[in-house]
């Protein structure tokens, strides 16, 4: 929504680290619009958003936009250098990225949204906001309507294509299974006897699953944020949770720094091939798997519908940490696809 009115001061980037450029600071910025994103490279919206800033900054920072990435990490692990580093790379970001690990200037724009946009006119005053996926033409006109009034020979572009199917007109929504965490302070798990936190236990699943839960089998240590198959555990530690979605999404991380593999089923039997998330891998005999060798949010499940099914994961791979599961529900109709 528009915020002219209000005139509201967008406040200073500062208290975080700036990772490929040198600080920016909003005097050195007047006269130039500015667009923020707060992001996490862990977030499903958030990387579903990042193609439409990435072209933004190539068609109008020539014109005068600046683009600001503010990376807010929703786990501990994504405080670190490298991870962020290799997000940028990975997702062909070129503009500035600030790491906000304290959460400063999360804090100073009163922000509560992954991901999150606020456009800043040459003047210094928050013009737009938009939260969450979306709005993408919305957005892209009043970064038009910025960039002309500072300059206003400014081409009227036509606003960037859908990225993905799911972003076209007529795609439907639903709601689905919220995201599900594992760590003991957020997580809902469903084993009767509950977490027993901070060292290494073996579960029970009781085998029958509700939905918005998660059920271990094996042993797991559990910690505020996550659940991990502790160091010298043997045998394979599973995890199952029954949902309803489209697609699957999972965040995790080598805690230990080696590859750890995870096998897939669903509904009793291997992850089929027409369901599976772009990082699932198939072994010969039609087995299905994710390698995990960098922390990273893994996309699992891409079901050819919106159903609802079990979905068991199956590990032998000490120190592999697992923090959230999130669902997309968005479906394109049969006459669109």
């Amino acid at each position: 929504m528009t915020e002219e009115a209000a005139r509201i001061r967008a406040p200073e980037l500062t208290g975080g680290y700036w990772v490929n450029s040198e600080p920016l600071i909003m005097e050195s910025l007047r006269g130039r619009p500015l667009l923020i994103d707060f992001w996490d490279y862990t977030c499903i919206n958030c990387i579903h958003t990042l193609p439409y800033l990435v072209e933004w900054h190539r068609r109008y920072s020539p014109l005068g936009l600046t683009i600001v990435g503010v990376h807010a990490p929703e786990f501990s692990f994504a405080k670190q250098l490298d991870g962020v580093k290799r997000a940028i790379e990975e997702f062909g970001i070129e503009y500035p990225v600030v790491m906000d690990n304290d959460f400063a200037i999360w804090r100073a724009y009163a922000n509560r949204y992954w991901p999150a946009k606020y456009l800043v006119d040459g003047e210094g005053y928050i013009r737009y906001y938009h939260f969450g996926e979306g709005a993408y033409v919305e957005t892209e006109q009043a970064i038009q309507g910025l960039v002309r009034e500072v300059r206003a020979d400014a081409p009227l572009l036509e606003p960037v294509q859908p990225v993905r199917d799911e972003d076209r007109p007529g795609a439907a929504c639903y709601r689905v299974t919220p995201e599900l965490y594992l760590g003991y302070q957020r997580g809902r798990i469903g084993n009767p006897g509950g977490y027993v936190p901070k060292k290494g236990h073996v579960y029970r699943d009781p085998g029958r699953h509700a939905e918005g839960y998660f059920y271990l089998e094996g042993e797991w240590a559990a910690d505020e944020e996550q659940v991990m198959k502790p160091w010298g555990s043997g045998g394979e530690s599973r995890v199952s949770i029954r949902y309803t979605a489209k697609e699957v999404n999972l965040v995790t991380n080598p805690s230990f720094g080696r590859e750890c593999r995870v096998w897939l089923a669903q509904d009793g039997t291997p992850l089929a091939g027409d369901d599976a998330g772009a990082d699932v891998r198939f072994e010969e005999d039609g087995r299905s798997y994710v390698d995990v060798d960098t922390p990273r949010m893994c996309r699992l499940v891409n079901n050819r519908e919106l159903d609802s099914h079990d979905l068991t994961l199956a590990t032998e791979s000490a120190g592999l940490a697992l923090y959230a599961f999130t669902f997309v529900s968005c479906v394109v109709p049969e006459e669109q696809a």
